[in-house]
């Protein structure tokens, strides 16, 4: 990157001009084909995983206390060590399957809170642990049993700007859907200006991948220009790249603009099913931002400020992202749409 783009100087702020009603925009679904989505998904669900699964967010486990989550069907308990290190296992103790969740961490033990058996990570009486990894920005747990795919020694985790000279948060949401309902909602980025004009306007998909061809190359998305709105008629316009490294992520990252670099990313973890047995599936979105003005040292430093409202801003678009999700999957579950 040249030294001018790190240090851009003109504002990234823009004054658009009247915008016209929001019934008046340009139309998206003609270019929305459901041929291009579907086999951009297609092509996300064949990519490995490892059998990595995110947990959560590094921020939400602090030293002693656990972490408890069911992953499909696979009960799991996180936490960290003496040293800070992640650990995972099953959630039942081995003894007589108290809930580990519920359970307190000692000096880096995790003691069952039914008759005080610790554990400290490693294996005892048939508690074998799960591989764990933490980023930084979020927790996986490996589950090759649940996974089925051939295990890789550690998550992909993409390229983010460096965390020391950004400023990160995690949103967590829950839908009753499934996970490839999240990456399909995340593959179709021409619902941006129509469906969350609060946020995006001036939206255009400049490029797709190959046009539901199973030879596109590993590396297809699909390309956005479009502006995220501040206040009134003042935007910051950004080129923006989705991409689906595998089958439960999908990854936006702005290529031109204002905090090229920053990344968000969407991991889609399945649950277990609600009390009617419809699917549940945990959304975790990282939002990693950067930027190479001078002034971004006040945003960093305003970090603790920032990221509930970024947080808020995603928890907004979810709400609505969530609803297209389920949709989608009632729909699927019905025999009204393919999938």
């Amino acid at each position: 990157m040249s030294p001018a783009a790190e240090r851009p100087r003109r504002l990234p702020l823009r004054l658009r001009r009247a915008p016209a009603p929001w019934e008046r925009q340009a139309p998206t679904w003609r270019e929305a084909r459901p041929a291009v989505i579907a086999a951009a998904l297609t092509r996300a669900r064949g990519r490995p995983s490892g059998n990595w699964y995110v947990v959560g967010a590094s921020r939400d486990l602090p030293p002693g206390r656990p972490l408890g989550v069911t992953v499909g069907s696979t009960e799991v308990v996180a936490w960290r060590d003496g040293g800070g290190k992640l650990r995972a296992g099953p959630g039942a103790c081995p003894h007589l399957g108290a809930p580990l969740r519920d359970s307190p961490v000692r000096r880096g033990s995790l003691v069952c809170h039914w008759h005080g058996l610790a554990l400290d990570g490693g294996p005892f009486a048939g508690w074998e642990p799960y591989p764990a990894h933490d980023d930084g920005v979020l927790l996986w747990v490996r589950l090759d049993e649940l996974g089925g795919e051939p295990p890789s020694e550690r998550p992909y985790v993409p390229v983010r700007p460096r965390l020391g000279e950004a400023v990160e948060t995690v949103y967590s949401g829950v839908g009753r859907c499934e996970p490839e309902d999240v990456v399909a909602n995340r593959l179709d980025p021409w619902h941006g200006a129509w469906f969350h004009p609060y946020s995006f306007v001036d939206l255009t998909v400049t490029g797709t991948p190959a046009d539901g061809t199973a030879d596109a190359p590993a590396d297809d998305g699909f390309t956005v220009d479009v502006s995220f709105k501040v206040a009134g008629r003042l935007v910051v316009p950004v080129r923006a790249r989705f991409t689906a490294p595998g089958p439960r992520t999908v990854l936006m990252r702005i290529v031109e603009g204002e905090g090229a670099g920053s990344v968000v990313e969407t991991h889609a973890t399945p649950l277990a099913p609600d009390e009617r047995g419809r699917p549940r599936t945990a959304v975790t979105e990282a939002l990693v931002a950067g930027s190479g003005r001078r002034g971004f040292a006040v945003a960093r430093a305003a970090a603790p400020l920032l990221r509930p409202l970024m947080r808020a801003s995603a928890g907004r678009l979810w709400r609505d992202d969530l609803a297209y999700a389920e949709r989608r999957w009632e729909l699927r579950d019905s025999g009204r749409f393919p999938g």
